[in-house]
């Protein structure tokens, strides 16, 4: 290519000269028509005609090769004839390398058409040549992870494109509308153990999410509403609006996300938000659109789901993220007691069919009323892409694993076993958390139909992390004597899922569910429900003489889902 291109640029040179040079014979030959005719001169002006005639052919000979060179060129590079646009670079993103980023400048076949060398007289030609050079231009950073698409990500939208977008704002719509059947038939028709179902042989709207994304002049805000069953089990779920006044459960309750911040072009990219975001902890995405699955393993389901305070994304390349967290506590709107809980992600991709991902928290004082215990945890996973064919039915297929570990200290519990006195009494519980989840993604038909099967095992002594089932009305706060969370107090369970989604389009999902899960103590809701004679006594913190909640060992529950993101 090079070769051509010198070629061209050569030839192009010898057609110039020897074009200006026949003009100024012919010129000169004009002038000396007027002169007094001799049999010299006749026959050296035979000779001039024969040599010029020889030199015009040559220069239709040269005039062609270089069309031929051109063309060549040209050709190797995919520009249409015409489309030659000397001494310009435009910035197209349909011809960009694929996985190229929007802020990589593609190059067209201007870059690689031969330019006419203009001259001026008297001008020098290295000056001229100089002239004819582009002017050097600073190469724009790639923007963090756009180098490959990651909608096959568990976590993740799998949208491609927004709806509707503009210089200000992209509006975003999420609906997610569910039927749940409990096997164990509760006849109060409430599903325990879960952040994610709520309800049994109803048709639920599980969540309904209005806002979107505002972007100008590198300042950044965001706002979706929590409207539905969410707007109640996400509050009493936070134990930490409880201290103080201003009913921070009805402040926060309609509102999912909620922050702004700033954006600055150093590195690759750095921002600062404040407000209410959603947690990273667990892998799977607080909206059920973004999963592979409806319900998550206790990991995913029985860790944070938001944060309230302060985080700073740092990209230093564009394919790692670094980003410390500065929030009330653990999924709280207020803190718990008198100190504020810190923590971050590193998230890394190096290549489009790896992402690794790892959460921690520390330092917050998590337990209501109990100053002195610390919480601390770890959440990591990775994700693999392992057979990408989208030319065959079964298009996709890719696997997540996710490991939990962590601990709570002080205030009667540690996080190594249990401590006894010299006469055998236990006076510090091991108060502990670890837990996994894995799980394995089909798709099929350009990523039309999609097939998962994965689940998950969690153990919790101290259950500081287990889901308070809502026997009698309880919440986080109130406790209930029915099911105990006291240091020392047992809890292991299991679970398996398998999913089946039918997505006719990116902004759509059709899904249908089976879950089994296990506790090794009563957990799930069974045949006579969790709910008094008559409704909740309003003292959910005390027991009702002659009445227990129905409490079973294992749940099997089928879902049918219609989720909708624009």
């Amino acid at each position: 290519m090079r070769k051509s291109v010198f070629q061209a640029c050569l030839l192009s040179i010898v057609v110039l000269f020897l074009t200006t040079w026949a003009g100024a014979q012919s010129n000169a030959g004009a002038s000396n028509q007027t002169a007094p005719a001799s049999s010299t001169n006749a026959a050296s002006s035979s000779v001039d005609q024969t040599e010029k005639q020889e030199m015009r052919e040559e220069l239709r000979a040269l005039r062609a090769e270089v069309e031929r060179l051109r063309a060549e060129v040209e050709q190797q590079h995919g520009v249409p004839a015409g489309a030659r646009q000397a001494d310009s670079v435009q910035d197209r993103s349909e011809l960009a390398p694929t996985g190229a980023g929007p802020n990589v400048r593609s190059v067209t076949a201007a870059n690689f058409a031969v330019p006419p060398t203009v001259t001026t007289p008297g001008q020098p030609a290295a000056a001229a040549a100089a002239q004819s050079e582009p002017a050097p231009t600073t190469p724009a950073k790639a923007e963090p992870f756009a180098f490959a698409d990651w909608t096959w990500l568990n976590g993740n939208p799998r949208t491609k494109e927004a709806a509707f977008d503009s210089k200000f704002f992209t509006p975003e719509v999420r609906a997610d509308v569910a039927y749940h059947y409990d096997f164990n038939h509760p006849k109060d028709d409430t599903i325990s153990g879960s952040s994610e179902v709520f309800r049994s042989n109803e048709i639920s709207l599980t969540h309904l999410g209005i806002g979107g994304d505002f972007h100008y002049d590198h300042v950044r805000a965001r706002v979706l509403s929590q409207i539905g069953l969410y707007s109640t089990a996400t509050p009493r779920n936070d134990a930490s609006y409880s201290r103080g006044q201003w009913d921070l459960a009805d402040a926060y309750r309609y509102v999912n996300e909620a922050y702004g911040g700033y954006h600055w072009d150093a590195l690759h990219g750095i921002n600062v938000d404040a407000g209410i975001f959603l947690s990273y902890v667990g892998l799977f995405s607080f909206y059920n659109f973004d999963n592979w699955a409806y319900q998550p393993s206790y990991v995913s389901s029985n860790t944070p789901w938001f944060f309230t305070g302060v985080r700073i994304q740092v990209f230093p390349t564009a394919k790692l993220k670094i980003e410390p967290w500065i929030i009330n506590g653990w999924q709280s709107y207020a803190r718990y007691n008198g100190r504020l809980g810190f923590g971050g992600q590193v998230l890394y991709r190096p290549n489009g069919r790896i992402s690794l991902l790892s959460n921690n928290y520390g330092a917050g004082a998590d337990a209501l009323g109990i100053p002195p215990r610390t919480r601390y945890h770890t959440d990591n996973s990775i994700e693999v892409k392992y057979y990408d064919h989208p030319e065959r039915f079964m298009d996709k297929m890719a696997f997540s694993l996710t490991g939990d570990a962590g601990c709570e200290s002080g205030g009667g519990v540690n996080c190594t076993t249990n401590q006894k006195d010299s006469t055998g009494k236990i006076v510090s519980y091991k108060q502990s958390f670890l837990g996994y989840m894995i799980y394995n993604r089909w798709w099929f038909k350009k990523d039309r139909y999609g097939f998962t099967v994965g689940g998950g095992e969690i153990n919790n002594p101290g259950r500081y992390l287990v889901l308070l089932p809502p026997i009698d009305g309880a919440t986080a706060t109130t406790g209930t004597p029915y099911f105990t969370e006291n240091p020392g107090d047992k809890f292991k369970a299991w679970d398996a899922s398998v999913t089946y989604d039918y997505m006719p389009s990116q902004y759509v999902t059709f899904r249908w569910e089976f879950n089994h899960r296990h506790a090794n103590v009563p957990y799930w809701a069974g045949p006579g429900g969790v709910t008094p004679p008559g409704g909740n006594n309003g003292n959910p913190s005390s027991t009702i003489p002659g009445w227990t909640p129905d409490l079973r060992y294992t749940e099997d529950r089928a879902t049918m889902a219609i989720l909708v993101k624009f």
